[in-house]
């Protein structure tokens, strides 16, 4: 049976506003699985973005449980919630500059993340450059970098180290097709390394792609 990085149990979450409780989920089940790209499809306002966060342990849920790489996140503090997300989770925002320091190389993106996440990666910075396409862009800035490139060099910064569960918020939204396919190949190639990822999207490309289909609607998990 395929292993749970990260899971959700009967997960809901309850926003305060002026004119009333907003619910931005309701009673949500979710697997995501070691090994698999998992797309959270929906649209927008669905919950899509708050059930990334909630699993990231950015936000807490109102009620129900949370599962990140076999720890339950209700009994953590803030900081060691702080320090789970550093050892076991990545995140890949939508738009590339988000993701990226400006002013550091592609790989010293990747020594300053595995060093981030305290762990010894060898060679692993250059063997994930390699395995997306970016190997002989190691020296450039993200300035030198196509928005392509930019978000592939986020998503192996997330893996670096082989944490448990990567999150990644309409990682092709702001990316031509052809860079969007490239994308989606690195997204399974990282998982072909084990790493469980949750994706949340409105690209069909990503959604035909993906080895799992989680549609939220109004809050709700309808299939």
């Amino acid at each position: 049976m395929p292993e749970r990085a990260a899971s959700c149990r009967d997960t809901t979450r309850v926003y305060r506003s002026a004119s009333g409780p907003v619910h931005a989920l309701r009673g949500v089940d979710v697997d995501v699985v070691a090994g698999q790209v998992t797309a959270i499809v929906g649209p927008s306002g669905s919950g899509k973005s708050t059930l990334l966060r909630i699993l990231a342990g950015l936000d807490r849920p109102t009620e129900g449980t949370v599962h990140v790489a076999g720890t339950a996140l209700a009994g953590l503090s803030r900081r060691g919630r702080r320090a789970l997300r550093r050892r076991h989770i990545g995140f890949v925002f939508a738009r590339p500059a988000d993701n990226l320091v400006p002013y550091l190389t592609a790989a010293e993106h990747l020594r300053l993340a595995a060093e981030l996440r305290g762990v010894d990666v060898g060679d692993e910075p250059a063997r994930l450059l390699r395995a997306l396409g970016l190997d002989h862009r190691a020296g450039h800035r993200p300035v030198e970098l196509s928005g392509g490139e930019q978000q592939r060099l986020a998503l192996a910064a997330a893996v670096i180290g082989r944490p448990a569960l990567v999150l990644a918020d309409e990682p092709t939204a702001e990316l031509d097709r052809a860079s969007a396919a490239a994308l989606v190949a690195g997204l399974h190639d990282l998982a072909g390394l084990g790493v469980a990822l949750a994706v949340a999207t409105h690209d069909p490309v990503v959604v035909e792609s993906a080895d799992r289909v989680v549609l939220i609607h109004d809050g709700e998990v309808v299939s």
